[in-house]
């Protein structure tokens, strides 16, 4: 997840949380407000009745009339009931059915004076009063109906509010962090345009002081003492390319001379082709040293062609058959091939020629026959090229680090080399979304396999 959509679901989640506690806050403070209402209604109510019974003369005849005249609408299906101190009923509001009540509700009484439940359906407000020195048990029961629909309105309403507050709240902050790190996204632009080719390139700053501008300060001067470090090193690069290929070039001419057309002893021979020798071997590890830092992707991707691997096998084969004429090809295409298989990559033949040559090479020097096998199978998405090879394979322990620099195994010991030449195999092929794997599939089998992606 982004660090943008990160901190708008931070901001949200935060909001929803705390918007929540207000809403049940308020709702919760509604409901008592409602409670203490319709409790104090309850309470008016009977003391309006006490009133009413301390003043009447004639409470039976007179009741029916007053209640009548007097009934509270605020207190829905309003009903009261009046007992004698003997608790018998000797008033009630309810026509047309039977009076029934709790009578464990009237003995409370008698030590609680006053009882209120909130939670029966209606609720119920009772007293015992003393009244002109006669005691009276009345009950009042009724149901909060605009209380109880003001507070379904609330739920509904804070609900919908507490929706649409955090849809709005998690799309202004995802649009505001957008607004906020948008100079942070460039500066990610900016970054990933740099490559080792690009170094003198430089991040744009504002006048703000703020952290973005902080950073791509500091991200300037670490690409400036990059940009000191990888100017030395192709100034040694250019000045090794000089200073070096040049006597060896001389010295391996000389020796050619020397040795085809001077007369020597057998002895001195023996010396000049082990000189001659010594000198190949360091022009091969000068040419494959600055072969490994000339090159990287961004330079090299921009100049992809279609390239037909099959020539570039043999263009590779020819090249090392020179070297060693006794070099054989066993060159096959698997009947697994697609039929529609044009046996084409994209990606720079010079270089894919030199992963094979060094390929070819190995198995010219380490193999018992001078015989290379090599297997080509073709599909929709892949491409996938076999070279085999039969002489000592390599340890297990040591195939994990085959493609290092400079890794020789134990099957070439007493054999020349510079260890560089399946590292150089491996950084190509990586340029070129390749991959190459090692595997001894029988004894004194040495198998290498490249895959190549035909859609990257």
């Amino acid at each position: 997840m982004s660090l943008k959509r990160r901190i708008a679901l931070t901001i949200s989640v935060a909001f929803s949380l705390l918007f929540a506690m207000v809403m049940a806050v308020i709702y919760m403070s509604f409901n008592d407000f409602r409670r203490d209402e319709f409790k104090e209604r309850f309470r008016q109510r009977l003391e309006f009745t006490s009133h009413f019974i301390s003043k009447s003369r004639n409470f039976e005849e007179e009741a029916p009339i007053f209640f009548n005249e007097n009934s509270d609408n605020i207190l829905l299906n309003e009903t009261i009931l009046i007992f004698n101190s003997d608790k018998e009923l000797i008033y009630s509001t309810i026509k047309d059915r039977n009076v029934t009540w709790d009578s464990n509700l009237l003995k409370d009484l008698d030590e609680k004076k006053i009882i209120y439940t909130e939670k029966t359906v209606p609720e119920i407000y009772a007293a015992l009063r003393n009244i002109n020195g006669k005691n009276y048990y009345i009950l009042t029961s009724a149901f909060d109906s605009n209380g109880k629909s003001k507070l379904e309105y609330l739920k509904y309403l804070l609900i919908t509010a507490y929706v649409m507050s955090t849809l709005l709240i998690g799309f202004f902050s995802y649009y505001f962090m957008g607004q906020f790190l948008r100079p942070l996204e460039d500066l990610n632009k900016e970054i990933s345009e740099v490559t080792a080719h690009k170094l003198t390139t430089q991040i744009p700053v504002q006048e703000s002081d703020d952290e973005i501008n902080v950073l791509a300060k500091s991200f300037n001067t670490m690409i400036a003492r990059l940009d000191d470090v990888f100017q030395s090193q192709k100034d040694f690069t250019a000045s090794a390319s000089h200073e070096i290929r040049t006597p060896i070039t001389r010295m391996a001419f000389q020796l050619e001379n020397l040795i085809k057309f001077e007369k020597h002893s057998p002895e001195t021979l023996v010396s000049l082709k082990q000189i001659q020798t010594d000198v190949y071997q360091l022009s091969d590890l000068t040419n494959s040293l600055l072969l490994l830092t000339k090159f990287d992707k961004e330079n090299i991707q921009s100049i992809y062609e279609e390239v037909r691997i099959d020539e570039v096998i043999f263009e590779a084969f020819e090249a090392v058959e020179k070297s060693y004429p006794a070099l054989k090809l066993d060159f096959l295409i698997s009947e697994d091939t697609s039929e529609n298989g044009l046996l084409t990559i994209s990606g720079i033949q010079s270089l894919l020629v030199i992963v094979f040559i060094n390929l070819f090479k190995n198995a010219a020097v380490y193999s018992d026959d001078a015989e290379v096998d090599v297997l080509i199978t073709e599909t929709n998405d892949q491409l996938k090229v076999d070279v085999t090879s039969h002489g000592n394979t390599i340890p297990e322990e040591e195939q994990g680090k085959l493609f290092e620099a400079f890794m020789r195994g134990h099957n070439s010991q007493n054999i020349s080399g510079s260890g560089l030449g399946l590292r150089i195999v491996k950084r190509i092929l990586e340029y070129h979304n390749a991959k190459i794997s090692y595997s001894a599939p029988a004894e004194h089998t040495n198998n290498f396999s490249i895959i190549f992606n035909k859609h990257f």
